[in-house]
């Protein structure tokens, strides 16, 4: 039986099943990825970015019919959808606009002749990417490696096969070279396999812990240059000063958005002692006012998750946390009632470090507030997990912003505002949220040769 296909979490019913790739399309996409390399990397710049912003134009004129895809695949309601596709449209555009001037040579001062270094590309990539933003992720990933000149293999998340197939279809219309990119329906093995062939020289993977380490060992063993973005349980904090109502927003959507399946998601609302009160009685009010409907339907702000296994998996976590004196202020979880995969929101207070989930990420609609007794205390606990992916900072001082940004051990920080993702920003973080960076300057640096040419003459 192969592992993709699609089950709508909305119904639990499975639509599609798609055939895993045999050996022989294995190899037969190693060898396209690295022939087209060949070709690909003497195509001019200004050829790689005019089909860059044809893929971008494609995705907007198809922006509906790729969100209700998502919809069907993992519960996204469709609107976030939409957004999503923006949003892959403005990286492929950026790339297509920067990526000359990113990609230039760097001259370094001499004592006589000359010297430079060369951004050059390095070949065939793959590609690991997850089910939570299924465009997006590829976007980040494919979009700058395409304008630096290297070729990519692609394993898509099981349960975005159709998702894996148009992003195939746009490229190919927008087009894109043939063996440019390769779409595989690979096993882990499978993977393991591509990673360790010699045509192969990089792997980037967006996915959890588990698989980051299972990637990074291959890719080690392989002498391969890696980069991962792994899971996230990023803390928002909310400063005596803050403007409560903003703050109360903020967290709402920083926490609520995807269903809370997003790895730089609000996870940890952290609140100072004397604004703590008038923050949980806004924000459980405005979390039990949320509804859930259905996905393909465009008012629809969260739906299911985009699993059954996910939503037990987060409820045994829920459950976990309550047996071991959480306290629950709002109380959701799995709607048993319903087929699929639906989960309502919760809320808890009062976890602390002798509880498993003080240090888990919960990939999904619940919410944990603690009491901070000051601004100093808020950060102890925002640093006091093994992640560092992002940070959110609700303060109209500008001054204790930059402070609280410096000590907070993260990749990224926002002010006033809950975490997201821009084209133009780097993307990633540090400890156990994994290495390296995605999107912005930084996103096209990752797998390049950079190579010395050093004149003494």
């Amino acid at each position: 039986m192969s592992d993709y296909q699609i089950t709508n979490p909305a119904t639990g019913e499975v639509e599609a099943t798609y055939p895993t790739a045999s050996e022989q399309d294995i190899q037969q996409a190693l060898k396209k990825a690295d022939d087209a390399y060949q070709d690909w990397r003497q195509v001019a710049l200004s050829e790689r970015s005019a089909l860059l912003h044809k893929v971008a134009d494609i995705y907007l004129e198809r922006q509906d019919e790729l969100a209700a895809i998502i919809a069907k695949e993992m519960g996204k309601p469709v609107a976030q959808g939409k957004g999503e596709i923006g949003l892959v449209a403005e990286i492929f555009r950026y790339y297509a606009d920067n990526a000359e001037q990113l990609l230039a040579p760097n001259k370094i001062d001499v004592d006589s002749g000359s010297a430079s270094v060369k951004k050059l590309p390095v070949g065939a990539l793959l590609g690991i990417m997850p089910w939570n933003y299924p465009h997006y992720q590829v976007a980040r990933f494919v979009a700058p490696n395409f304008m630096a000149g290297n070729t990519v293999i692609l394993k898509h998340a099981p349960q975005c096969p159709k998702t894996a197939e148009v992003i195939t279809e746009i490229f190919k219309e927008a087009g894109i070279p043939d063996g440019v990119y390769n779409n595989v329906f690979a096993t882990n093995e499978q993977a393991a396999t591509i990673i360790k062939d010699e045509r192969v020289q990089g792997v980037s993977l967006t996915g959890s812990e588990r698989a980051g380490q299972a990637v990074a060992k291959e890719a080690g063993n392989a002498l391969k240059k890696v980069v991962l973005e792994l899971g996230g349980s990023d803390a928002f904090i909310v400063a005596a000063d803050a403007d409560i109502e903003q703050a109360i927003k903020g967290a709402i959507s920083g926490r609520f958005g995807n269903t809370g399946q997003a790895c730089n998601a609000a996870k940890r609302l952290i609140v100072v002692e004397s604004v703590y009160d008038m923050f949980v009685q806004g924000f459980t009010d405005a979390v039990r006012s949320m509804t859930l409907a259905d996905p393909l339907d465009e008012k629809t702000a969260i739906g299911p998750m985009s699993s059954k296994s996910a939503a037990v998996n987060l409820q045994q976590q829920l459950d976990s946390a309550v047996q071991a004196g959480a306290t629950v202020l709002v109380e959701g979880g799995m709607m048993k009632d319903k087929p699929g995969a639906w989960f309502a929101p919760a809320v808890l207070t009062d976890v602390d470090d002798s509880m498993d989930v003080y240090s888990q990420e919960l990939f999904g609609p619940v919410a944990v507030v603690y009491k901070a007794r000051d601004i100093q205390h808020a950060i102890k606990i925002a640093n006091d997990v093994p992640f560092g992916l992002g940070a959110s900072i609700q303060t109209q001082d500008a001054a204790l912003a930059a402070e609280i940004a410096e000590k907070l051990e993260v990749g990224m920080v926002t002010i006033n505002a809950p975490s997201g993702s821009e084209a133009n920003t780097p993307f990633g973080g540090v400890k156990r949220s994994g290495f390296g960076r995605e999107l912005g300057t930084l996103g096209i640096t990752e797998f390049l040769n950079y190579k010395l040419i050093r004149d003494k003459s």
